[in-house]
């Protein structure tokens, strides 16, 4: 309480620096902070511009960091009087989480890999335990070999995120990286596992990847810039005096690199990735200051991943389509590309492309492969005998009972496994996980994530429904409810929605849910275009010039629920993050009428203004899912969607814009300035707030309670607006 009571004080100061007339008092609810207009002239392609919050980018400014003080205070004084049902509803979520829980431990080398977590711990701990006899069996009662608590590091650090692990192949050294900050300037360490003594390798922007060469000393890594852009490879050799080595570095703005290592442990892969183009390049891991092959020259709009196999290559490529198909290459030996563009015109195919199904992933082991293929907006997992001599014609599927579900391959762990490990989820499935015999398909159930409090599966139903665009597309929702709640008639409704990068919104699980329906409540997922949920083709008619599909689709799916009787405009909340809060920006910009309240978590909102910036983190690399509004023709359509520069007098719904100020995808600024625009142009009486976390970044709280407490406040938001809180 003593930390509310001087967050509302600082209100008062600031409604003094800012202009606000009614500070909080006892017995009336807060006003707004009012930020200052001051006019900047962002004109551009002969249409004036003027950008009355353009100074809130000013982050070390005093005053900004008042109004945003303001705005956290107006913000803890609205949620004040829901304090109650809000600690409930946390209360309520953290009891159907197991507290003291394991992973299923993952078999590499001599030793099996796991995580757990412990009672009132926020973070999980990694350990080892010693693999028993010839056949390698997992054995609790072995001693646990701590390798990595995320507590201990907390204890110094507000923020604790975890950027990947890699065990070097002597099992005795562990490079980890860690983000303290949110901003994704993550430390490289590695740890000795034997002595745990911890050292810190690069302390410069580090991100994305890190791999070991076969030695176990030496460590390639990648580095971002300023821009966040990750486009350098270096070489560290553990123990070494001297500096690290620059391997490699990519001059195209529009690239990122990835770095993997195979299975089988023989390669290294660097990869070279835009929005629309891909190439590799390979090294042996024995030979570590050998040169990288190129696997194929960079061909603009050619997108590629390899698997190498047994002497071969597995590729995964769109240059029969935009679906994908798989093929086997030989390695080509000497100097110059691995392989030709003749070798992949002629190569055998263990997949050919299809318009109906696209493939998104490929493992290889030692006698299959396994493809993750998307058909009709579900996933299916693919057998294939991979080796040589055959073409793919003996594939066994792994069957799925459930019409909507997520399925995912779990990154294998040993190149000889007879088994590939999965997760599967769906609405109303928690997490399990699988694995699969490859040979057969059979299938092993390991472990169901346990829901506390007596979770029964039988009590919901999930749909799966329909709705027809205005130039035909088929658009399709999910959706879930509990049977004995739901009416015949609308009820409270949340929509969610994503729609970029071709990234699919696949029905998933998740327990804190469970406290809206058990209220009445129906969740549903708009699978729209311009995400991956039917194939590749479906991310391209919803982006660039193609970008009001995703917007127009959501509205559809909106509008199809209401007609159906699901809801009704006065009971239905949306909502959607990053790209997903452009959607939510654009929708309520053009239906403004249709909804209740919005929801957007750290939104895309100022998007000519951002794209207009190429100093700003990934706004080059962005061009190709956006489009560069420098270029005319580019402006206009974007203009017709960015959500801050369309906004207008209008009667809003109510709004939740939450963020954090070390974001560095979508930085604090832009729900900033559209909130503040919002404020000036609304006729409607409903809260439009700012909700911003001072410690965290795109992804908000780390720890697991901390972000538990994120989603009770944004639920009781919800609750509040449909009025179903007590």
């Amino acid at each position: 309480m003593k930390l509310l009571s001087a967050l509302v004080q600082s209100t008062i100061v600031a409604a003094a620096l800012l202009g606000v007339t009614r500070p909080a008092s006892a017995d009336t609810p807060p006003e707004p902070p009012v930020a200052l207009k001051k006019p900047r002239d962002v004109s551009i392609h002969g249409e004036r511009r003027i950008d009355d919050y353009f100074w809130l980018r000013e982050k070390d400014s005093p005053e900004v960091q008042t109004y945003l003080q303001a705005e956290a205070a107006y913000a803890a004084a609205w949620f004040k009087p829901i304090e109650g049902p809000m600690d409930q509803l946390f209360e309520e979520m953290k009891g159907r989480v197991l507290q003291r829980d394991q992973a299923v431990p993952a078999r590499r080398g001599l030793y099996w890999y796991g995580s757990r977590t412990e009672e009132g711990k926020q973070y999980p701990i990694f350990f080892r335990r010693a693999a028993q006899g010839p056949s390698r069996a997992y054995d609790e009662k072995v001693a646990e070999e701590p390798m990595l608590d995320l507590n201990e590091l907390a204890t110094t650090r507000k923020f604790v995120a975890l950027n990947g692990m890699a065990v070097s192949p002597d099992e005795r050294w562990l490079a980890y990286a860690v983000d303290a900050t949110g901003a994704r300037d993550f430390e490289l360490h590695i740890k000795d596992l034997q002595t745990g003594e911890d050292k810190v390798v690069a302390t410069t922007p580090h991100a994305d990847a890190f791999v070991w060469a076969a030695d176990s000393k030496t460590l390639f890594y990648i580095r971002h810039n300023e821009a966040r852009r990750s486009h350098q490879l270096w070489r560290h050799l553990r123990g070494a005096t001297a500096g690290d080595v620059l391997v490699h570095e990519e001059p195209d703005d529009l690239f990122n690199l990835l770095l993997l290592k195979s299975l089988d442990g023989k390669t290294l892969l660097l990869g070279a990735q835009s929005k629309d183009t891909m190439d590799w390049r390979l090294l042996p891991a024995d030979q570590p200051t050998a040169s990288w092959r190129e696997v194929l020259p960079r061909v603009a709009g050619q997108e590629y991943a390899v698997t190498p196999y047994g002497g071969e290559l597995l590729v995964r490529i769109n240059d029969r389509g935009p679906n994908f198909r798989l093929v086997r290459v030989p390695l080509r030996a000497g100097q110059g590309p691995v392989a030709t563009q003749a070798q992949l015109r002629n190569a055998p195919q263990l997949m050919p492309h299809r318009d109906d199904a696209m493939i998104e992933n490929v493992v290889a082991f030692k006698t299959h492969a396994v493809a993750q293929v998307r058909e009709g907006g579900s996933v299916k997992l693919r057998l294939l005998r991979g080796h040589a001599g055959h073409t793919g014609n003996n594939a066994r599927d792994v069957a799925f009972d459930e019409l909507a579900y997520n399925a995912v391959l779990t990154p294998p762990s040993e190149f000889d496994a007879d088994r590939v490990r999965f997760t599967y989820n769906s609405l109303t499935t928690p997490t399990s996980t699988y694995e699969a015999e490859l040979a057969t398909g059979k299938l092993h159930l390991l472990k169901v994530q346990p829901v506390q409090g007596g979770y029964d599966a039988s009590r919901y139903a999930s749909e799966r429904l329909w709705f027809k665009a205005a130039d035909g597309t088929q658009v399709p929702v999910s959706l879930v409810y509990r049977k004995d709640l739901r009416k015949s008639g609308p009820q409270p409704l949340l929509l969610y929605g994503y729609g970029s990068y071709g990234i699919p919104t696949d029905p998933r699980f998740t327990s804190p849910r469970l406290s809206l329906l058990d209220r009445g409540v129906i969740f549903a997922i708009a699978h729209i275009r311009g995400g991956g949920d039917l194939g590749r083709r479906w991310y391209l008619d919803g982006k660039l010039a193609k970008k009001m599909n995703t917007f127009t689709d959501f509205i559809t799916c909106a509008e199809g629920l209401v007609a159906r009787g699901y809801t009704q405009p006065s009971q239905l909340i949306i909502q959607g993050g990053s790209a997903g809060g452009l959607l939510m920006g654009a929708v309520t910009n053009l239906r403004p009428d249709l909804f209740k309240a919005v929801v957007a978590q750290v939104p895309f909102v100022d998007v000519i203004n951002t794209m207009l910036d190429d100093t700003l983190p990934l706004t080059t690399e962005e061009y190709i899912e956006w489009g560069n509004p420098n270029k005319a023709a580019e402006y206009a359509w974007m203009r017709t969607y960015s959500p801050y520069d369309n906004l207008k007098p209008a009667a809003y719904p109510a709004v939740l814009a939450r963020t954090a100020i070390n974001d560095s995808q979508v930085p604090y600024w832009e729900a900033a300035k559209w909130v503040a625009k919002i404020r000036t142009l609304n006729s409607s009486s409903g809260p439009v707030l700012y909700d911003i976390n001072m410690t965290a970044g795109h992804g908000g709280a780390s720890g697991r309670f901390d972000a538990l407490r994120e989603v009770a406040r944004t639920y009781a938001f919800m609750l509040q607006q449909w009025g179903l809180l007590p």
